[in-house]
């Protein structure tokens, strides 16, 4: 399998991350190796870079891209989420920058296994880890009406959850969801064409399976605060989000750590005791330029933030 994936915000957050020679990074989500050998290559002739990615097959592309560096580069096949103790493990404690790329590369989305696109018609899966004990599948023919229509709406903002609830369970009565294309033309019958929007109607409710069976939000969320803690004063933290769900428990996370007090507004007194650990490199998020748009049309949702991290003064 290729790596014929592109990085997307290549050069800016290469810039975020400050790489520079002899400098120690974590790439959380490797992917196809395409931030991980900028940064290698950066970070010459002795930087070292750590890379975790849920997906095996990920690691096996990446591993393939990246042998050139020799030991510069180790990498593990393990979800972000345990960063902490994979990072500590490894002596990966105080280092300058944590990139996480939340997007798929384009080998995972053409891959019909996986069951991530309704593009190409595949097994209803959705998992980027095979040891996941949940498919897509397994949630389609379990949940009962009123669980699915909550995961479409809360995973995904999909205004017509609850027809496309209601139709699944009455589908799934007379055979299981098994199929990408299924499940597409479903919703699409559930909730009718694209009526002018760019999307294809099935895209919210995919996103809202991937979500649920690889618990990305709330993983996401963990692995934030376990970089911040991994992070020496000075080291930058970098992310790429591709959709509004993420990029707000992203920027909520920043804006928290710059903070110093974050009691209620009602509260006469502070009694938190919360100090800021982050400095925001900017305020804003950094978007693709119309170049990359139109080399990468995939790149149009990314949104990258950065931040710094700073003395903890007691």
């Amino acid at each position: 399998m290729e790596a014929s994936h592109v990085s997307v915000l290549f050069e800016e957050s290469m810039s975020a991350m400050t790489v520079h020679p002899g400098g120690r990074y974590i790439d959380c989500t490797l992917g196809a190796g395409g931030h991980a050998e900028g940064i290698l290559e950066r970070s010459a002739p002795d930087g070292l870079l750590l890379g975790l990615d849920a997906d095996p097959k990920a690691i096996e592309i990446a591993a393939a891209r990246l042998a050139r560096f020799g030991q510069r580069a180790i990498l593990v096949n393990e979800n972000f989420f345990r960063l902490r103790e994979v990072a500590e493990r490894l002596g990966y404690v105080g280092v300058d920058g944590v990139l996480f790329d939340l997007g798929f590369s384009s080998v995972q989305l053409s891959d019909a296994d996986r069951g991530l696109s309704f593009m190409v018609d595949g097994p209803l899966d959705m998992r980027l880890d095979p040891r996941e004990p949940e498919t897509a599948a397994d949630l389609l023919n379990s949940l009962s009406e009123a669980e699915l229509a909550g995961l479409l709406w809360r995973f995904g903002e999909e205004p017509g959850s609850r027809r496309i609830a209601r139709l699944i369970v009455q589908e799934r009565a007379k055979r299981p969801l098994a199929s990408t294309r299924q499940l597409a033309a479903l919703v699409e019958r559930a909730v009718g064409g694209r009526h002018g929007e760019k999307i294809h109607p099935a895209t919210r409710t995919f996103q809202a399976l991937r979500i649920a069976v690889n618990h990305e939000l709330e993983r996401l969320s963990l692995a934030l605060e376990q970089a911040l803690d991994l992070l020496a004063t000075g080291g930058r933290l970098v992310v790429i989000a591709f959709h509004s769900l993420e990029d707000r428990i992203v920027k909520r996370f920043m804006e928290v750590e710059a903070k110093g007090c974050i009691c209620p507004p009602e509260s006469p007194v502070c009694t938190c005791s919360h100090k800021p650990r982050l400095r925001r490199v900017s305020k804003g998020v950094l978007k693709p330029g119309p170049d990359e748009v139109a080399a990468n049309p995939r790149a149009r949702s990314a949104r990258l933030r950065v931040a710094e991290r700073i003395e903890l003064w007691q």
